[in-house]
């Protein structure tokens, strides 16, 4: 009897789907420009009320219209994040140098 060859797995892509429940096509190597509100506040750490609040007060980006859909833009979004504060420790010394 001839040796059997090894079983490759599956060379299917794994389906994964959004927080919407669409199913996403793009390679996990590229992320989505555009992020729909639930996304870009998962994106950043914080919910959805959280989100809204930070959109409102300007310390995120509003988001795009395309026809009727709200879309956020990722690298606004990044630009936005990176211009928060900073949390200050008190206790940190290099944070608050002794003369």
């Amino acid at each position: 009897m001839p040796p059997t060859k090894p079983q490759r797995a599956s060379q299917a892509p794994e389906v994964i789907t959004d927080a919407d429940g669409r199913r996403n096509v793009l390679p996990l190597s590229l992320p989505p420009r555009g992020l729909s509100r639930s996304i870009a506040a998962a994106y950043i750490g914080v919910s959805t009320t959280l989100f809204d609040e930070l959109v409102a007060d300007g310390r995120m980006p509003k988001p795009k219209l395309i026809n009727s859909r709200n879309v956020w833009d990722r690298l606004r979004i990044d630009a936005a994040f990176e211009a928060l504060p900073e949390k200050r420790d008190r206790e940190n010394p290099f944070l608050n140098p002794r003369a």
